[in-house]
């Protein structure tokens, strides 16, 4: 199948094969014309499928072929909305949306906390037809009437289950109180919950259900690995491994930001170069980190789970949970970093006595066991008793979380597909499944007047 037997225009085909790809992936072959046919969608597929060409493509395709409304108040309005819960997601879409819509006469803009609100006030006044938002900013903007979601024709809620688990629930209905009673739905997540089903119940209208891999499910190419290790051992191991193996361009997990900024110095004394990525760093750090890990300058990157959402790294071969993560569906999501769009990948876990019931929880979520490898010289020791974990560090919190990290434009991973085939449109890269973020805009926390978002 080709992406112009799935009904897209010309234009928006030779856009796409530009690119270098040619056969659309499961999700953008069943969601294309889901999206196409008008009515609602819930689509669930796992990190790394190519889903955000799934909503892209057909909404540039609608817009481009249906009649521009007429002006509001002198003003073209905004004919799509697109709600992510993080910056650097929401920059990687919208770049999405430029890349596959070059050769459209359509205009898009991208708009999260961390930066000056002024320029983006500026850019609102000109024509807009695709907005690509995190929740908070959002709603600064209509809080200052510069922006006017009465004609929105399709909303697009991406990464839903991270947006609820971020605490947008209140955000999301403020918005969509906002929006016209009849548009067009779409919900994309990679897991599904009880709260995934309610909000889809509260939103959707007899929706095609779209389902391209088991719930929950990790991508096959990713080959899994667990390295039990005594907790003080940990970041020796981590060293050894890396050293011993020569990885490169290793993505690492900790739970806490703290824990993120400690372990990126000791690797540093260690003679690797290192930096770590959260939502308490600056703009410019948190660009220049991401350009050096994508280069290939920086060999690893040391991240919060939401910090690492936007991640867009070609082929990234490792990823490393230091700590396993407390809630078990964000091990799916940190996996889903690596293996994208049929490039294999690995993803190892070193696992202390501390956290057995996590990876417990983990197996029983992903139905499988992970196999286990001792590594010589790291052995645990089989009488440690384990000792209380300390939690994400304030990195999101029920309720929205405002001003608290991430909390807002809350930051976020995504990356890899094969640049050399391109046989697919692979997930979170380049291709349609979501571009690389734009250097400049990935995150801060500080802003110009208003909460942080």
């Amino acid at each position: 199948m080709s992406f112009a037997n799935l009904g897209l225009s010309e234009a928006i085909v030779r856009a796409v094969t530009e690119r270098g790809y040619t056969t659309p992936t499961p999700i953008q072959a069943q969601a294309i014309p889901a999206v196409l046919s008008g009515g609602d969608l819930l689509a669930g597929a796992q990190t790394g499928t190519g889903k955000t060409a799934g909503f892209v493509l057909p909404i540039l395709q609608r817009l481009s072929q249906e009649p521009r409304p007429a002006a509001a108040h002198g003003k073209a309005p905004i004919r799509a909305l697109v709600l992510t819960p993080t910056r650097e997601l929401a920059a990687q879409v919208e770049e999405s949306v430029r890349e596959y819509g070059k050769h459209l006469r359509l205009h898009s803009m991208v708009m999260f906390g961390g930066v000056n609100i002024n320029p983006q006030m500026q850019k609102l006044r000109g024509q807009i037809d695709i907005l690509v938002a995190t929740p908070g900013r959002l709603l600064d903007h209509v809080q200052q009437k510069t922006v006017d979601l009465a004609h929105v024709e399709i909303l697009v809620l991406d990464e839903a289950d991270r947006m609820l688990d971020m605490g947008f629930i209140r955000d999301i209905k403020k918005i969509l109180a906002l929006l016209p009673k009849k548009r067009q739905n779409l919900l994309f997540s990679a897991t599904f919950s009880d709260e995934i089903k309610a909000l889809a119940d509260g939103l959707l209208d007899k929706p095609a259900l779209i389902e391209v891999a088991r719930r929950n499910a990790t991508a096959d190419t990713v080959a899994q690995k667990v390295y039990p290790v005594d907790r003080d051992k940990k970041r020796q191991l981590l060293t050894h491994l890396i050293q011993e193996k020569q990885w490169f361009q290793v993505l690492v997990f900790t739970r806490t930001k703290h824990g993120a900024n400690r372990l990126a110095e000791q690797l540093l004394k260690d003679g690797i170069t290192a930096m770590a990525i959260h939502g308490n760093k600056s703009q410019a750090a948190r660009t220049r980190a991401l350009a050096e890990f994508k280069t290939g300058k920086l060999q690893v990157l040391v991240a919060t789970d939401i910090a690492a959402r936007g991640i867009d790294i070609t082929e990234l071969p490792h990823v490393v949970n230091y700590e396993l993560p407390n809630v078990p569906e964000d091990y799916v999501h940190r996996i889903g970093r690596t293996g994208r769009a049929g490039c294999e990948g690995e993803a190892v876990s070193l696992v202390c006595v501390d956290e057995h019931k996590f990876l417990a929880d983990i197996e029983r979520l992903i139905k499988r066991k992970l196999p286990r490898e001792v590594v010589p010289g790291f052995e645990p020791d089989p009488n440690a008793r384990p000792e209380p974990i300390q939690l994400r560090s304030q990195e999101h919190r029920p309720g929205g979380g405002r001003g608290h990290g991430q909390a807002g434009s809350r930051t976020g991973s995504q990356p890899a597909g094969r640049p050399g085939s391109k046989p697919a449109l692979g997930g979170g890269r380049s291709g349609p499944a979501g571009p690389k973020p734009a250097a400049a805009k990935p995150s801060s926390m500080h802003r110009s007047g208003g909460r942080n978002r």
